[in-house]
C-alpha cells in the first residue's frame, strides 16, 4: 500500500489536472520525495501551489469566500492559486491593477476570479464584494527613494481605505521584518514583542504606518487580523538565494556587510499566510513568518560555489546586526516549513545553471539604510 501511495504521487506531479480532493494528492511530501529541479516556471508553480493536509483542514474550518487585494505582485498569483486549490468549493478573487500582460487569463485558468481596481481609488474601493477573508499584499518597497509620497500613499493611505471598506472581514496584511531595528546576529532575531519603530528607511516607516492603520480601524470596528511580518520568500525566479547564486555564477562580486538573512520557501511562507485567517486577533497582532534559521550570505555563495564549480568572490565583512525575525510563535501555530533550506539551495543552483529565467527583481537584500 505505502508503495502504491507513491507511485501515486509520483504520477500526480506529472498530472495537473488530477483532483486536488484527493488525500493522496494533499498529504504534506516528505522531502525524500521532492523533485531534483523545476524543468520551467509551470512545473515550479505547480509544485509551489500544491496544498498540505493542514491547510486544507484549515480553509475548510473558515466561514466564507477569500479576496486577495494586491495580487498582481510576486507572491500573490501563487498565494491565490494555492487558496483555491486548498479550498476549491470556495470562491478565490483577486484583485489588482493587472498592469502584466497575461496575468488575468493566467488566474482564470486556474479558477481564481479576478476583479480590475486601483486600491488609491476610494470609489473603486467601495464598489468591491463584501468578503469575509481579506489577504492585504498591495503595497510599494522598490523605487520608494526620490518617489516618497507614493509610497506613503501605497503603504499608509490605500491600508486605511481597506479597513474602513472591510470592516466586517477578517483580514491577514502582508508587513515586512523591516519594521523591526536591527539586531544582533546571534539574538534568535527579533520577536513579535519588540517594539516596531523606528527602523530605518522611509520604506519601513511606511509599513509600520500600514500595520497602524488596520490596528486603529480594527480598534474603531472590532476588525480580526494578523500582520505578516515576512523576511525573504524564496521563488527560483527571485529572492536573496537567486541573487546570491546569479552573482557567483556570474563571477560577480558578493558585498558581505548584511551578512546574515532568514528565507522561507514561497510556497511555504504562502500557506502560512492563508492559515493565519484561522489565528487572527483584535487588534490585529504581529506574526513573524520566515525560515528558522539565520542563513549567513558567505555560507550560500560557498555553496553556490560548490554546486557551481566556480569561485564565489566576497568583498566586506558581516555587521555584527541585522535584520533577523524569531519564528518560534509561527513554528507552534503551523509546525517548521515543508521546504528545508538545502532543497532551496539545490534547486536554485539547478534554475540558475539552467538559465531558466529571472524577475529581473533584486531583493536589495544588502541594504542597510532602508533606502530602496
Amino acid at each position: 500500500m505505502a508503495l502504491l501511495s507513491k507511485l501515486l504521487l509520483l504520477n500526480a506531479r506529472r498530472n495537473d489536472q488530477r483532483t486536488m480532493t484527493d488525500p493522496l494528492m494533499t498529504e504534506r511530501l516528505d522531502p525524500a520525495d521532492f523533485p531534483d529541479g523545476f524543468a520551467d516556471a509551470v512545473a515550479l508553480e505547480e509544485f509551489m501551489t500544491r496544498p498540505t493536509r493542514a491547510l486544507i483542514d484549515d480553509l475548510a474550518q473558515l466561514d466564507g469566500d477569500i479576496m486577495v487585494l494586491g495580487v498582481g505582485g510576486k507572491m500573490g498569483p501563487t498565494l491565490a492559486r494555492l487558496a483555491k486549490r486548498a479550498a476549491p468549493g470556495k470562491r478565490v478573487m483577486g484583485v489588482a491593477r493587472f498592469s502584466e500582460a497575461g496575468l488575468i487569463e493566467q488566474l482564470q485558468s486556474h479558477d481564481v476570479e479576478t476583479i480590475t481596481c486601483d486600491l488609491l481609488d476610494r470609489c473603486a474601493v467601495a464598489e468591491l464584494p463584501e468578503v469575509a477573508n481579506i489577504i492585504f499584499m498591495a503595497g510599494r518597497k522598490f523605487g520608494s527613494a526620490g518617489a516618497e509620497e507614493l509610497t506613503w500613499a501605497m503603504n499608509v493611505h490605500v491600508p486605511a481605505l481597506v479597513a474602513e471598506r472591510f470592516q466586517k472581514s477578517r483580514i491577514v496584511t502582508f508587513s515586512t521584518g523591516c519594521v523591526y531595528p536591527f539586531v544582533p546576529i546571534n539574538s534568535q532575531g527579533a520577536t513579535e514583542a519588540m517594539t516596531a519603530t523606528p527602523p530605518p528607511g522611509e520604506y519601513a516607516n511606511s509599513c509600520v504606518g500600514r500595520e497602524r492603520m488596520f490596528q486603529h480601524f480594527s480598534n474603531r470596528f472590532g476588525t480580526p487580523g494578523r500582520i505578516i511580518r515576512l523576511n525573504y520568500a524564496i521563488d527560483m525566479r527571485y529572492g536573496v538565494l537567486h541573487d546570491v547564486a546569479a552573482k557567483v555564477w556570474a563571477g560577480e562580486v558578493i558585498d558581505l556587510r548584511m551578512g546574515h538573512v532568514n528565507v522561507i520557501w514561497q510556497g511555504d511562507a504562502n500557506a502560512q499566510v492563508l492559515r493565519a485567517l484561522r489565528h487572527c486577533t483584535t487588534p490585529p497582532s504581529p506574526l513573524n513568518v520566515s525560515g528558522p534559521e539565520t542563513t549567513a550570505i558567505a555560507w550560500l555563495a560557498q555553496a553556490f560555489a560548490e554546486r557551481f564549480g566556480k569561485p564565489a568572490l566576497l568583498q566586506g565583512e558581516p555587521e555584527k546586526m541585522a535584520w533577523l525575525v524569531n519564528t518560534a510563535e509561527a513554528t507552534k501555530l503551523f509546525g517548521y516549513p515543508m521546504v528545508p533550506l538545502h532543497c532551496m539551495v539545490d534547486w536554485v543552483a539547478d534554475w540558475i545553471a539552467g538559465d531558466r529565467g529571472s524577475l529581473g527583481k533584486p531583493t536589495h537584500f544588502e541594504v542597510r539604510d532602508g533606502n530602496y
